[in-house]
């Protein structure tokens, strides 16, 4: 009964991993390109991010039923919380494409999509390594989102900048402002993945 729940838990966690790189890999390839149908792409991002609210949900469940998690059931929860959270951050991303009516992506957007593609990749490879309990070679993933944040944060900075210095009309100024803004909270997003796993390795090595 216990590996059953151990597999319920460590098998959810994959299949989000997996979910947040389909999401990433979809959006970054959309903002690499003129968006023809800017309502319908934050519709398809929408669908992802309530397959991830499902596999939140089951987790959540679980949890109620079990006794023995095969970490801390507050790891599994936090855990759980914060991969939800990079694909609620996605998906308000672009959202905003469809509320602003942004359909040529430019390109500090572009770059910030790149970013997330491969903090999206780190995050996989990190909750895999989590789940084969290989916990002192998610490290090296951990050190990468945390570089990969810090990028993020320079793009948003040169992003603003440009806008102020190049940007006339102050609508426009404001729309873009505020993705990057979004955009830069979303790779917050993945270094709190990042963080929370790098808690669990001090707490089980």
């Amino acid at each position: 009964m216990v590996f059953r729940k151990k597999d319920i838990f460590f098998k959810t966690l994959e299949e989000l991993a997996d979910l947040i790189q389909e999401t990433v890999d979809r959006f970054a390839a959309a903002v690499n390109s003129d968006l023809n149908d800017v309502t319908e792409f934050a519709k398809e991002m929408k669908v992802y991010e309530h397959k991830g609210d499902q596999l939140a949900h089951m987790i959540f469940t679980e949890l109620n039923k079990t006794f023995i998690t095969p970490i801390e059931r507050e790891d599994i929860l936090e855990l759980t919380k914060l991969l939800d959270d990079v694909l609620d951050g996605i998906e308000a991303c672009a959202s905003r494409f469809d509320m602003y009516h942004i359909s040529k992506p430019d390109a500090i957007i572009r770059k910030f999509g790149d970013v997330l593609r491969r903090s999206a990749l780190e995050i996989k490879a990190a909750i895999y390594l989590l789940t084969q309990k290989k916990l002192l070679a998610m490290q090296t993933h951990c050190v990468k989102l945390n570089e990969l944040e810090n990028e993020g944060d320079d793009l948003m900075r040169e992003g603003i900048k440009n806008l102020f210095q190049n940007v006339k009309d102050p609508i426009e100024l404001i729309k873009f402002k505020d993705m990057y803004e979004r955009l830069e909270e979303t790779t917050d997003a993945c270094e709190d993945v990042a963080n929370t796993l790098q808690s669990i390795i001090m707490r089980n090595s």
